[in-house]
């Protein structure tokens, strides 16, 4: 039987390391500008979402197809009337990253990545076990 385009899981789980290492990335950035109330152009810094992207094909590798700008928040608003970017009633806007939030999206990027390092470590073992066979 022939399997065309078909991916081993060595690709798939590098793949998925991959994403999720760049998914972990993402989730750093949104916590490291949890407080950023100008982010250079006026405005707070506006959380950022990975995107994944599955393969067109039954089995196959994943990626991160985009990052997109998490607009379905509105920026909280706190009082510090001595702020630089404080409004005419003393509220400053900031950023719409929730820590709790992304502890939770950081910690499943980190359990997704493991086991896909366990993938590559279980399929290693099934390699060299072959191979201790064939000799």
């Amino acid at each position: 039987m022939k399997i065309d385009n078909q991916f081993d899981p060595v690709d798939i789980a590098v793949s998925g390391i991959k994403a999720q290492a760049a998914n972990i990335k993402v989730i750093s950035t949104n916590v490291a500008n949890a407080q950023t109330a100008d982010n250079g152009n006026g405005q707070p810094y506006r959380r950022l979402e990975a995107v994944f992207r599955a393969s067109d094909e039954d089995l196959g590798p994943v990626s991160i197809e985009e990052l997109a700008a998490d607009m379905s928040t509105g920026f909280p608003k706190i009082l510090k009337p001595g702020h630089p970017m404080a409004d005419q009633n003393g509220y400053v806007s900031m950023p719409n990253v929730s820590m709790p939030m992304e502890m939770m999206n950081l910690n499943a990027a980190a359990r997704s990545y493991q086991a896909n390092v366990a993938i590559l470590k279980r399929y290693q073992q099934v390699v060299e076990t072959s191979l201790e066979l064939l000799k």
